[in-house]
């Protein structure tokens, strides 16, 4: 696939190239993107430039993680939203925002418009959010946009060579009033 340009009335979601390695190595030097996302830490230049070079097209190109980098109308970089497939009809979500943009909403915005996308263009059904325990502002995105939390999973999220404990959320297409790809069988209710 190739990929694709999305916007709201305050960003642009494109994938991220080689004219934004620069940006993308400036942004990911804050210890709390490199806390709390499995990028590598340190994060090095040539870190940046294999992900705008190489992971990003190639993601879309094998129809396996949608990346988009979310910028402003003045061309700043604000964040990262990526979908990543993990099985039929199934991807997960991941996003991180550029210190100086966090409060803003920005991120809520594109993690609700690439959803929507790949609702509507890729016949995904379920999108799956997943965050260490402890990371609140990634969990206040997630509920923003309207993420059921599931749970927590035991030692799911492997974050640079350390098992630990991740929350899990989903969204569905009826969640935004969508209809779904395939149809959908829900747990009768215990009552």
């Amino acid at each position: 696939m190739r990929p694709v340009t999305l916007s709201t009335s305050r960003l642009l979601l494109r994938a991220v190239g080689p004219q934004d390695t620069e940006a993308v190595y400036t942004a990911v030097q804050d210890p709390d993107i490199q806390r709390w996302t499995t990028i590598p830490s340190p994060y090095l230049p040539e870190h940046a430039q294999s992900f705008t070079e190489q992971m990003v097209p190639d993601g879309w190109s094998e129809g396996s993680m949608f990346t988009f980098g979310v910028f402003l109308p003045t061309g700043e970089l604000a964040g990262m939203v990526a979908l990543t497939m993990r099985s039929l009809g199934a991807a997960e979500v991941g996003f991180w925002t550029a210190k100086e943009h966090r409060g803003r909403g920005y991120t809520t915005e594109a993690t609700l418009t690439a959803a929507r996308w790949g609702f509507t263009r890729l016949a995904i059904d379920r999108v799956e959010w997943r965050a260490e325990v402890g990371n609140q502002a990634s969990r206040a995105v997630a509920e923003r946009a309207g993420f059921i939390i599931e749970g927590t999973l035991r030692s799911a999220l492997n974050n640079k060579g350390v098992r630990r404990d991740c929350w899990v959320g989903s969204l569905l297409p009826s969640d935004l009033g969508l209809p779904s790809a395939a149809p959908y069988l829900p747990t009768p209710s215990q009552g």
